[in-house]
């Protein structure tokens, strides 16, 4: 590959990173106008997997193990039923799709703070970060959304906590290469969420609509494979720093993709809260890179694709 495509296929990779998964927010609310929470989420990771896990056998990829299989259950059953389903049920119970973004973006601070937990305690710059962001997550909770769905406001609290729980945890798990992990990830978290849709109460009752249908498409093609192939490509062709930059980048996306294609209205809490909340995740990946005396730090400690995006 020549110099001048490697920087295209560069820009285009971290396009994808920047737009497909700040866009991601706003699928998930037209997808709701045809599925509901977790059975459209179920249905979105149980075919990304199973598709992932097809085309890495057929290129000759080491299947899990048994104990790898049990991992990955677990870790995506804090990340992706308690993650992002939980983020989904905020936006079906009305909290706009660019707010929900914002909140999750605070995820790098909740995995230092939980890092600590694993005997790794954030220090003293670090502190400064936490302490940033959670004043951000204070302010949003002003916002109007969150005044009329005080169930909404506690779910987007909650699901970062869990994504970042499960982000740490996994590091300290038996799991296979990142590529074959990302998609037993997907295809356990998939089934956890199948079945817990119907458990729930959740049922398809009505033929979805064009939308959804297309919102579940997108979400399946974009954001589930190709937004993750983009990102291990960048893992392993520029530095980590690079290659994680969309945690500050989308939120600003799926605020403005709500504001205009979403109709949503963003009021004067969110622009306060929206820079608390990302110059925390700046201090704190700051202090990490210059604590490790490493020349770049993820916004937090992981680098498998799965455990980097909603």
């Amino acid at each position: 590959m020549t110099r001048v495509s490697r920087r295209a296929t560069l820009v285009l990779a971290l396009l994808a990173v920047y737009v497909i998964w700040g866009s991601t927010y706003l699928a998930l609310r037209f997808g709701l106008e045809g599925f509901p929470p977790f059975l459209l989420n179920g249905i979105r990771f149980l075919v990304a997997g199973a598709v992932m896990y097809a085309v890495l056998r057929l290129r000759g990829s080491v299947p899990p193990t048994r104990r790898q299989w049990w991992s990955a259950a677990r870790v995506a059953a804090l990340m992706l039923a308690g993650g992002v389903g939980l983020v989904t049920i905020a936006e079906d119970v009305g909290v706009g799709s660019g707010i929900a973004a914002t909140a999750v973006a605070i995820i790098p601070v909740w995995a230092a703070l939980t890092a600590g937990f694993f005997g790794s305690w954030p220090r003293r710059l670090e502190w400064v970060g936490l302490v940033t962001g959670l004043a951000g997550v204070v302010v949003l909770a002003q916002e109007g959304d969150f005044q009329t769905s005080t169930v909404g406001m506690i779910l987007v609290v909650v699901a970062p906590i869990l994504w970042s729980v499960g982000s740490v945890w996994s590091t300290h798990l038996d799991l296979p290469a990142p590529a074959m992990a990302t998609a037993a990830q997907l295809l356990t978290g998939g089934a956890v969420l199948a079945i817990l849709g119907p458990i729930r109460g959740e049922r398809i009752d009505a033929v979805p609509t064009a939308g959804s249908v297309v919102a579940l498409l997108y979400l399946i093609v974009f954001g589930s494979i190709v937004a993750y192939s983009a990102y291990v490509y960048l893992l392993n062709n520029t530095r980590p720093a690079m290659a994680t930059s969309y945690a500050y980048v989308n939120p600003a996306v799926a605020v403005l993709l709500g504001v205009t294609i979403g109709a949503e209205t963003v009021t004067g809490p969110v622009f306060l809260a929206l820079p608390l909340i990302l110059g925390g995740v700046a201090i704190v990946t700051m202090a990490q890179r210059t604590e490790s005396g490493a020349s770049v730090a993820e916004p937090f400690p992981t680098a498998e694709p799965l455990r980097d995006a909603a």
